[in-house]
């Protein structure tokens, strides 16, 4: 072999590496009631681009190890694609909302498109942690040893993915209680304190006390008053619940729109979930509602009200979170 000869390729580093980064990706993969990703085509846009993340990962280390600075350079610029890959499923989520009877809105799509495109990074991240133990292994003990540090980095590095790949769900800071629909001043109506809409047809009034359920949501924690806050993840809650008991509307009937609010102008920090179901189960509607995925763009959200603060202080609500 002459001395311009490229150095030899580590080629079980880079298997267990992809195998792992795969895997992890396979693992995280799921089709719930959000309907994404969907069948068939969803699913190969989604392991194929895990695929490829596992591969830009297991080489990388090998990459470097081999001195072949130009690759590893090249595959970070291969990475940093994934940016533009989110900025596709926004638009692709954008277009399909338009035509769904609730809307899941802007903080919702940027959402699913973060996740879709963590879930990558987690699997490049996976298949590096892998291929770097086989690496190491493989220069310093031998093959045998690359696989067992392979496989034993691989397990452990599933675990932390499998663990990070969902986020936290508003149930975590929030209450949710099942509470009588009535309208007051003949046409406006609430559900609790909260004023959701005014509702002017006689018979729209009649169906909504006949068959709608409405719901309480109270923050037990800072964070959960300051997600409720967020428009985003009122839409979000809407959303859900409608996805997962159904709605009996229509375009063109705004009145059995699914609405949550907040109870102004009290400004206590509760919001109210109206909704006429097809599936009249209580008990599933509030589970939708504390399935909700609590949202990037109102997890770190907080208020700061005094009205807020006394109504927390009278309720025994956690203010340090």
């Amino acid at each position: 072999m002459s001395s311009g000869s490229s150095p030899p390729i580590h080629w079980i580093p880079i298997g267990l590496g992809i195998l792992a980064g795969v895997l992890a990706r396979i693992l995280a993969l799921r089709s719930d009631y959000r309907h994404y990703p969907g069948y068939p085509a969803g699913y190969v846009s989604h392991v194929t681009l895990g695929f490829l993340s596992a591969v830009i990962g297991a080489v990388f280390f090998p990459a470097l190890a081999g001195k072949e600075y130009t690759a590893a350079t090249f595959l970070v610029l291969a990475a940093t694609n994934f940016t533009s890959v989110r900025k596709i499923e926004v638009s692709k989520l954008t277009a399909i909302d338009k035509f769904t009877l609730v809307q899941r809105g802007a903080g919702y799509i940027q959402g699913i498109a973060q996740t879709f495109e963590e879930r990558n990074y987690l699997a490049m991240g996976v298949a590096v942690a892998t291929s770097v133990a086989a690496q190491l292994a493989d220069m310093y003990f031998g093959h045998t040893w690359a696989f067992v540090a392979g496989g034993i980095a691989g397990i452990l590095a599933l675990i932390v993915a499998l663990v990070l790949k969902s986020g936290k769900r508003l149930g975590t800071e929030v209450e949710a209680k099942i509470e009588k629909l009535h309208f007051e001043k003949e046409s406006l109506l609430y559900v609790g304190e909260v004023m959701l809409m005014e509702v002017g047809l006689p018979k729209a009034r009649e169906r909504w006390l006949k068959e709608g359920v409405g719901v309480v949501i109270t923050p037990t924690t800072r964070r959960g008053a300051g997600a409720i806050w967020s428009l985003s993840q009122r839409q979000a809650i809407a959303q859900t619940v409608a996805s997962l008991v159904g709605t009996r509307g229509d375009f063109g009937y705004p009145e059995r729109t699914p609405l949550c609010r907040m109870d102004l102008p009290q400004g206590h920090g509760q919001a109210g979930l109206g909704i006429i179901p097809v599936a009249h189960d209580p008990q599933r509607i509030l589970d939708a509602v504390r399935q909700t995925p609590l949202l990037e763009s109102a997890k770190f959200a907080a208020v700061h009200d005094p009205a807020l603060e006394q109504w927390e202080q009278e309720h025994h609500i956690d203010q340090g979170r």
